[in-house]
């Protein structure tokens, strides 16, 4: 009996450990693939187009004109973005409903179908469909729309994410890593996007003029899943996710959100706060993650360095100008950053203690697409990618932000040795180019000077005098 006894406990034993490595086997979440969406050549949007579109606009004036050129001149965005396609039409900026309903079956359609080829998985085997776009909402959802497209199963579960700005993208792959935790053996799409179309600002607040320099078409599809037989074909499998939220402070709420002008003109407003805001919750997004991305020893030797620096100036009076950074490469091989803007790119450098090249991922994919919100990440990863950078077992660290405030980031694991050039294939070996000065920096040169007069040509333009 003793021994029948024994036998049965080192089964249940054995039993009971089997289960929970299945378990964690189970709640694995993987790449498979994924797809960018790059329009056509005839959307492609210069600074000398720009330029022709803030003259067009009657609200604005030459200070208004003028800080625009400057934003657009010194942004880090290149010759080669995109803009919705009414934006080239006599419509202009005065959108319909089914500009935007254009602007959103152009990218999912392009990118879903390549993403189906490709992967050799049907539209009838998604079992999780999430779609992020933070400023449309329509009725029937774009979930709907998509499942009328491809006719899916009646029993997909669809999640409709909006609101969250630029971090929606995490915050999908984060729902769908919950997801994996209690259904098994499922396929995810994920699709992230941003609504270009109606979104542009026509009143002249130069707080919310911003955002119309900055923001071009993008988006991405992401095929992920849960099956542990799929393991050896998947690109990248995820290993921490963390999000941040800093909405109960009064000042990350309203540093970055839409909302009209005096003049009843709805546009999408960036307070002075938000650098500060962003560094914030960078901050405390980097406590939570870095213990679970790094090393032991690198994070017992940041406190302790902090701890003596804070020690010598309390009791020495000892003040060490030199700031401790906490070096994220000791456990990070590339750095998936989002290209917000030139700001958010040098805040993120300054932030980390990185080099140019850890940058240069973002840097490009501003200079070549812009800020496409939440699906900008993804551009950058294809960058990498393109570039054959990422090898098997590299470990990737993708950092977003958004309105709310938020910060958002994860770690990637690279499952195999990736080449594909994906939307960079055209262009990837020309980059990084030389300089990435704007060539009508010469021409527009005067939008810098303290003290300036207007081209004639320049007021008569905008109905001046000069």
């Amino acid at each position: 009996m003793l021994f029948v006894s024994l036998c049965l406990l080192a089964l249940s034993i054995l039993y009971l450990f089997y289960k929970l490595i299945d378990q964690r086997v189970s709640q694995s979440c993987y790449i498979l693939h994924y797809e960018l969406f790059k329009p056509p050549d005839d959307r492609k949007i210069s600074t000398l187009f720009s330029g022709k579109m803030i003259k067009a606009s009657k609200s604005l004036g030459i200070e208004e004109y003028r800080f625009l050129l400057r934003a657009i001149v010194n942004s880090g965005i290149g010759e080669e973005t995109y803009a919705p396609r009414n934006f080239f039409l006599d419509s202009g900026t005065d959108s319909r409903l089914n500009d935007s309903l254009l602007e959103m079956d152009e990218f999912f359609t392009e990118t879903l179908d390549r993403l189906f080829s490709k992967s050799k998985v049907s539209p009838q085997d998604i079992d999780i469909l999430v779609v992020n776009v933070s400023v449309m909402s329509l009725v029937p959802s774009l979930t709907s729309r998509i499942i009328n497209h491809y006719k899916m199963r009646e029993d997909i579960k669809c999640f409709n994410i909006s609101g969250m700005g630029c971090s929606a993208s995490l915050i999908s792959i984060n729902l769908v890593q919950n997801m994996f935790k209690t259904h098994r053996n499922k396929f995810a799409v994920v699709l992230t996007s941003e609504s270009i179309a109606p979104n542009w600002y026509n009143g002249n607040d130069k707080s919310m003029i911003l955002t119309n320099c900055l923001f071009r078409c993008g988006g991405a599809s992401i095929l992920l899943t849960n099956k542990r037989a799929l393991r050896n074909q998947a690109m990248f499998k995820l290993k921490y996710l963390v999000r941040t939220h800093l909405g109960s402070s009064d000042e990350a709420y309203t540093c970055c959100r839409q909302q009209e002008d005096d003049k009843g003109h709805l546009g999408f407003f960036l307070g002075k706060s938000l650098p500060k805001t962003a560094t914030r919750a960078l901050s405390e997004n980097l406590k939570t993650i870095a213990p679970k991305i790094l090393p032991l020893t690198a994070v017992f030797c940041f406190i302790l360095q902090k701890s003596i620096q804070k020690l010598a100036a309390k009791f020495l009076n000892i003040t060490v100008k030199r700031k401790v950074v906490l070096n994220f490469k000791l456990g990070v091989d590339h750095f998936c950053l989002h290209p917000g803007g030139k700001a958010v790119i040098d805040g993120v450098k300054q932030s980390l203690g990185l080099t140019e090249g850890d940058m240069e991922p973002s840097r490009m994919t501003l200079h070549r697409f812009g800020n496409t919100s939440a699906s900008s990440l993804w551009y950058v990863l294809g960058y990498m990618e393109a570039k054959k950078r990422l090898k098997k077992g590299d470990r990737v660290l993708m950092i977003g932000f958004g309105s709310g405030f938020k910060c958002n980031s994860c770690m990637w694991e690279v499952s195999r040795d990736l080449d594909d050039k994906n939307v960079w294939g055209d262009c990837i070996d020309n980059f990084p180019p030389k300089s990435l000065t704007n060539p009508y920096l010469e021409k527009y040169g005067w939008i810098n000077e303290d003290e300036w007069i207007p081209p004639p040509e320049l007021a008569r333009a905008l109905d001046l005098e000069s």
